[in-house]
C-alpha cells in the first residue's frame, strides 16, 4: 500500500513522539518441545520462577500504584490454583507452552465476561502473567524495543511499561487499550505520550510512525509535509510544556485573576522526593492503599510514613484518604471476594467490618496529626450513618491515646464525593469538615460506564452534563453552609476538563504531580 496511513484514536497522555514501529504481538521466538512430562514441568517451574523474579525486580524499583500491581501479580503468579491446571495437562501429555496458555486462557475468558470493572482489571493482570511465563519458556521476553519506537500492539502490559527504558523518547499507540488503564496512568505520571482505541490491530503496521497523543492519532508512511508539520506541532507543544513548567512555581490563578488551589495526589510517601513544595499548595489526596500490601501495617509503619509527608509539607494541607480496599485494589486478609466488588464491601464500609484493622490506622493517624496539617477523608461514603460511625472510632482512640498519655490531635474528618446518593443529597452531610469529589468513581457510577471499556469510552466523562451538574450543586452547597469543596480525580489535571470544573464553581483541585504544570497553565487560560 502507498501514501500515508492514517489512524485516529483518543489521548490517553499528551504528548508527541516520532519513530519507528515496534510490533508488541511480534514472535520473534517458539517453542522447543522437551520429550518427557518431566522435563516440560521443569521448564513450566523455571519459566514461572523467571517471571516471578522479574516481577520482584520491577517491584522493588517501583512505587505507588505501580508497586501495589506488581505484587498483586506476584500474589498471584504464586498461587497453586492458577498453575494447577497447567501441570495437569502436562501430565497428561501437553507441551509446557500449550499447557500454560490454555490454563490462563480459561480463566482470563471468565473474567473478560464479567459485567464489573474488578474481573476485567483482574483479566488483565492474568493476560500479562500469561506472557510472562510464556516469554520465559521460549526466550521471547529478551526482544527490546529500539530507543525512541512506537509500541503498537492491541494493548501493552502494564510489566512491558514498566520494564521499557523511555529516556530516549518513545510512545504507546494501542489498536484497543483503554486511557483509565494501569497504564495509562503510569504513562500520564512519567510523561510517555499514548493513544489508544486506534482499531486496524490487524493490518500491517511498520516503518516510521508519528504519534500525535495531544490529539489523538497516528500517522504511518508519512510524507515529508506530514512530517514537517508534525515536527511544528511537537516544538509547540514542547515549548507550551516549557512555559507551563516556568510557571508552575507560581500560585494558580485564572486569565482574570481568580486564585485556584491546585495541591497534588500522593500514591506513596516516597513521590514527595521529587516535588518542590513550593510548587503546589499541598497534597489533596495521599492514598494509604500502598502500605496494605502482602501483610497488614502495624501502627508504627503507618504513622511513620503519614508523619513524611506531614513533614515535606511544611505546614500546608495534608489530606489522607483511609484505606480505600475492595474494588480493583484487592487486599490480601482484608478485603473478601464478592461477586460484584465494586458494589460491595469496599472502602469505609470495609473499614467499619474490619473495626480491628480500622482502629491500627486510625491512632496511626492521630499520631500523626501532631505532625503538620493533617486532614483524614473517608472513602466510598454512601449514607451520613457511615461518617457518624466512622468519626465516633476517632473520637475513642483520640480518649484511648490521651490516656495512655500518647500525644496526639484530632484532625478535621472530611468524606469523598464519589458515590451519587451523596452528591444528590448534600444536606445529609453537612455535619463533615470537607467534601472531596473522586471524579473517577462519581463519573462512572453516573454513567453506568466502566473506566476501562474502551466500547464505552464516550460514556465515561466528567464532562457530560449530568456529572458536572452534580458537581456543581455539591460545590455551591460547600459554599452556602461554609464546607470546603475539592476535586481529586484524573479530571483536574486534565487540560480539557479544567475550564468545566472551574465553571462548576470548584477552586481547589488535585492533580498527579506530573500534571501539575499543564494544570496550572490550563487554570490561567481560563477566564470566570
Amino acid at each position: 500500500m502507498s501514501g500515508p496511513l492514517r489512524l485516529t484514536g483518543s489521548p490517553a497522555s499528551g504528548g508527541y513522539a516520532e519513530g519507528p514501529i515496534f510490533r508488541l504481538d511480534r514472535d520473534t521466538a517458539s517453542y522447543v518441545l522437551k520429550g518427557s512430562a518431566t522435563a516440560e514441568a521443569q521448564a513450566l517451574k523455571a519459566a514461572i520462577q523467571a517471571a516471578s523474579d522479574q516481577l520482584a525486580a520491577l517491584a522493588s524499583a517501583s512505587t505507588g500504584d505501580a508497586a501495589d500491581m506488581l505484587e498483586f501479580q506476584l500474589a498471584m503468579l504464586a498461587d497453586d490454583s492458577l498453575s494447577g491446571p497447567a501441570f495437569d495437562a502436562i501430565n497428561a501429555g501437553t507441551p509446557a507452552d500449550k499447557a500454560w496458555s490454555d490454563a490462563l486462557a480459561e480463566q482470563i475468558a471468565g473474567y473478560e465476561a464479567a459485567d464489573d470493572e474488578y474481573f476485567r482489571a483482574r483479566a488483565a493482570d492474568l493476560k500479562d502473567i500469561r506472557q510472562q511465563v510464556l516469554d520465559a519458556l521460549t526466550s521471547a521476553g529478551d526482544r527490546t524495543a529500539p530507543p525512541g519506537a512506537i509500541l503498537f500492539g492491541e494493548d501493552i502490559a502494564p510489566t512491558r511499561f514498566l520494564a521499557t527504558d523511555w529516556s530516549a523518547g518513545g510512545g504507546i499507540a494501542l489498536s484497543n487499550g483503554s486511557s483509565a488503564s494501569h497504564v495509562a496512568m503510569l504513562a500520564r505520571s512519567r510523561g510517555v505520550p499514548m493513544v489508544v482505541g486506534l482499531g486496524s490491530a490487524g493490518m500491517d503496521i511498520a516503518g516510521l510512525a508519528l504519534l500525535d497523543a495531544e490529539h489523538g492519532g497516528i500517522v504511518l508512511r508519512p510524507t515529508e509535509g506530514d512530517i514537517d508539520g508534525f515536527r511544528k506541532s511537537s516544538k509547540a507543544y514542547g515549548e507550551r510544556r516549557r512555559r507551563a513548567e516556568d510557571g508552575v512555581m507560581k500560585p494558580a490563578a485564572t486569565e482574570n485573576g481568580v486564585p485556584v488551589r491546585v495541591l497534588v495526589n500522593v500514591a506513596d510517601p516516597a513521590d514527595v522526593d521529587r516535588i518542590d513544595i513550593a510548587s503546589c499548595d499541598g497534597v489533596g489526596l495521599m492514598r494509604t492503599e500502598f502500605l496494605f500490601g502482602k501483610q497488614l501495617p502495624d501502627e508504627e509503619t503507618q504513622y511513620r510514613a503519614y508523619r513524611k509527608v506531614l513533614e515535606w509539607a511544611d505546614g500546608k494541607p495534608v489530606t489522607i484518604r483511609t484505606i480505600d480496599a475492595g474494588g480493583d485494589k484487592p487486599v490480601p486478609g482484608f478485603t473478601v471476594e464478592e461477586g460484584n466488588p465494586f458494589l460491595g464491601l469496599r472502602g469505609i464500609r470495609l473499614s467499619l467490618a474490619r473495626p480491628e484493622v480500622f482502629r491500627v490506622q486510625i491512632r496511626a493517624l492521630l499520631r500523626a496529626a501532631v505532625d503538620g496539617n493533617l486532614k483524614v477523608m473517608f472513602p466510598m461514603i454512601s449514607v451520613p450513618e457511615e461518617y457518624t460511625r466512622a468519626a465516633a472510632l476517632f473520637a475513642e482512640e483520640a480518649k484511648n491515646l490521651g490516656e495512655a498519655g500518647q500525644p496526639h490531635a484530632m484532625p478535621p474528618l472530611g468524606i469523598m464525593v464519589e458515590v451519587p446518593s451523596v452528591a444528590i443529597a448534600p444536606e445529609l452531610f453537612s455535619n463533615v469538615a470537607f467534601f472531596s469529589i473522586g471524579s473517577n468513581d462519581l463519573t462512572q457510577y453516573v454513567m453506568a460506564a466502566a473506566r476501562d471499556n474502551t466500547a464505552v469510552a464516550a460514556l465515561n466523562s466528567v464532562t457530560n452534563t449530568a456529572v458536572l451538574r452534580l458537581i456543581a450543586a455539591v460545590t455551591a452547597f460547600g459554599l452556602l453552609h461554609d464546607i470546603p469543596v475539592s476535586l481529586c480525580g484524573d479530571a483536574g489535571g486534565d487540560p480539557t476538563a479544567i475550564p468545566h470544573l472551574l465553571k462548576a464553581g470548584l477552586r481547589d483541585l488535585s492533580v498527579v504531580p506530573a500534571q501539575l504544570a499543564l494544570a496550572k497553565a490550563a487554570i490561567a487560560g481560563v477566564s470566570i
